[in-house]
C-alpha cells in the first residue's frame, strides 16, 4: 500500500488553515487509490509532536518529521529535495501541497528533483483506469478553468486554496510521529531565510481576518479610509483595498485584494465603492458572503454580491458604524 504525502505547513504546531483544506483534497485522492493520507512537515520536535496531535482528526495515518537542524527555517530547495527523497522512500501514488506562495514553491522543487511535472491550483482531481489523474485546475489566478491529464509516478498537485472545506474524517487516530533525515549537499541551502523580523503591520493579516472591508476608487481618498478601519475595529476585522486605491497611493500594497494582491476568505467581505473588477474578484471570490456597497447599480460588483446597498458610501458606511455603536 503507498499513499498519499501532504505537506502540511504549521506555525508551532497548529497547521495553517490551508493545509487542513488540502487534507480534505489528499483524502479523496487516497480514497480513490484504497490508501492512507500521510503527512510531512518541517520544524522542531516538539513543535511537530504538537501537530501530530491536532492532525489526526483529519484521517492522517503518520507524520515524517524532517530531521535536519538546518531545515527548521525555510529553505525551498533543500525542503523540496528533502520531500523528494521522502516520497521516493515511501513510494506514494501522490505528493500533494497547499496552494499558498510557500506550498508552490516548495512542490515545484520537488518536480525538479523528481523530474516529474507539478499540476498547481488543483479544484478536483479524479483517478482514471490507466492510473492518469483528470484533473480540473485554476489558471490565471481563478480567471480560467482548465481541465487537463496529469500522468507519471508520484502524481504531484497543489490545491486552490479556500475551495476546499476542513473536514475530520471521523473516527479516532493517534499518527505517530516518524523521523527522516534527508541527504542533502550545500547547494541545496544556498538559499533559506537567516532570519525572521516581526512586521511593523499592525492588526489582522487580511488572508486570516473574518471580517474584511475593502475600499475602491469610490472612496475618494485617503482621509476617507477612516470610516472604514472604523467599522473593521467594530466587527473585528481588517481594511483592504481594490488595486486602484493602491495605485492612487491611498493604501500600502499589502492592503491589495485581487490577482496581484492578497486573496481572502472571510465571512463577510464588504467592499464600499469597489466597481468588481475581474482581477479584483479572483481575490474576494473565497468570501462566504460579500456586502457590496455601491452608487452604481450595474456595478459587476452588486451581480457578485449576496447583499448590496445602492448608496453613497460616506454616508452609509458612518450609518452602519453608529448602528454598531449603539448596538454595542
Amino acid at each position: 500500500m503507498a499513499g498519499v504525502l501532504a505537506l502540511v505547513q504549521h506555525d508551532g504546531g497548529t497547521p495553517t488553515e490551508t493545509s487542513l483544506e488540502l487534507l480534505t483534497f489528499a483524502r479523496a485522492l487516497a480514497d480513490a487509490h484504497g490508501t492512507e493520507v500521510s503527512a510531512v512537515a518541517f520544524g522542531d520536535a516538539d513543535g511537530v509532536e504538537a501537530l501530530a496531535d491536532g492532525l489526526g482528526p483529519y484521517g492522517v495515518s503518520a507524520v515524517h518529521r524532517v530531521a535536519q537542524d538546518d531545515l527548521d527555517a525555510y529553505a525551498p530547495a533543500a525542503w523540496g529535495e528533502s520531500v523528494a527523497q521522502l516520497a521516493a522512500d515511501l513510494g506514494v501514488d501522490a505528493v500533494v501541497g497547499p496552494g499558498t506562495d510557500r506550498g508552490q514553491e516548495v512542490m515545484a522543487h520537488v518536480g525538479t528533483a523528481m523530474d516529474r511535472p507539478m499540476a498547481a491550483n488543483c479544484l478536483d482531481a479524479s483517478l482514471d483506469d490507466d492510473g492518469s489523474y483528470e484533473l480540473t485546475r485554476q489558471r490565471w489566478g481563478g480567471s480560467l478553468i482548465e481541465h487537463a491529464r496529469l500522468s507519471g509516478d508520484p502524481k504531484l498537485l497543489t490545491a486552490a486554496p479556500h475551495e476546499f472545506p476542513i473536514e475530520e474524517a471521523g473516527g479516532a487516530a493517534d499518527p505517530p510521529v516518524e523521523a527522516f533525515e534527508p541527504d542533502l549537499d550545500d547547494d541545496h541551502l544556498r538559499v533559506r531565510v537567516e532570519r525572521v523580523e516581526a512586521s511593523d503591520v499592525e492588526g489582522v493579516p487580511l488572508g486570516e481576518a473574518r471580517v474584511v472591508v475593502g475600499g475602491g476608487r469610490g472612496v475618494g481618498g485617503p482621509e476617507d479610509y477612516d470610516m472604514l478601519e472604523e467599522l473593521a475595529d467594530l466587527l473585528g476585522g481588517t481594511v483592504g483595498a481594490s488595486r486602484a486605491a493602491v495605485n492612487e497611493g491611498w493604501r500600502p500594497h499589502d492592503d491589495q485584494i485581487g490577482l496581484t494582491g492578497a486573496k481572502i476568505s472571510p465571512d463577510i467581505y464588504i467592499a464600499c465603492g469597489i466597481s468588481g473588477a475581474v482581477q479584483h474578484m479572483v481575490g474576494c471570490k473565497g468570501a462566504k458572503n460579500i456586502l457590496a456597497i455601491n452608487t452604481d447599480p450595474e456595478a459587476a460588483i452588486i451581480g457578485k454580491a449576496r447583499y448590496a446597498v445602492i448608496g453613497d458610501l460616506h454616508e452609509v458606511v458612518p450609518a452602519i458604524n453608529e448602528a454598531i455603536r449603539d448596538a454595542k
